[in-house]
């Protein structure tokens, strides 16, 4: 499992014009699934997203987690995050899940997150979304449940 992690000021997502999910301060989670990813990569990633220390303290000093901030998380399902470009100029996308076996871990990941304590929102599992944010910082986390950057 892949997150892409960005703490924001605000954002939302639109689809089809219409706004169909909004935060204010917190964090966007672009999250993808790949084949072999099971619930304990779900609760690993959830886990891991809830405690990152990555919201300043009274120092200035990225010592806080969204939890600590008080802040709201945004989570996007995205596939591309699987995308492999080292052959070729088209991305391959074979690593990432199928999408009957993608939405189950994606929403246990979203469950875990909520359970976790964080208002949690959602895009549209496998929807054509319009992503707004204001990223503060900036702050952008990789994350890989794999442990592999």
């Amino acid at each position: 499992m892949r997150a892409v992690i960005q703490r924001v000021r605000c954002a939302a997502v639109h689809i089809a014009g219409k706004e169909v999910a909004a935060i204010g301060e917190g964090l966007v989670v672009f999250l993808g699934i790949g084949h072999g990813d099971t619930e304990e990569d779900a609760d690993y990633s959830a886990a891991k997203t809830a405690e990152l220390r990555i919201f300043e303290d009274e120092a200035g000093k990225m010592n806080r987690s969204v939890l600590d901030a008080g802040g709201q998380a945004l989570v996007i399902s995205q596939f591309t995050l699987y995308g492999d470009c080292r052959r070729g100029r088209r991305p391959s996308f074979t690593a990432a899940a199928p999408p009957d076996v993608a939405i189950k871990l994606y929403e246990a990941y979203v469950a875990r997150l909520r359970a976790l304590g964080v208002p949690t929102q959602t895009g549209e599992f496998a929807a054509t979304m319009q992503v707004t944010l204001i990223n503060k910082g900036p702050v952008t986390i990789l994350l890989d449940s794999r442990k592999t950057f």
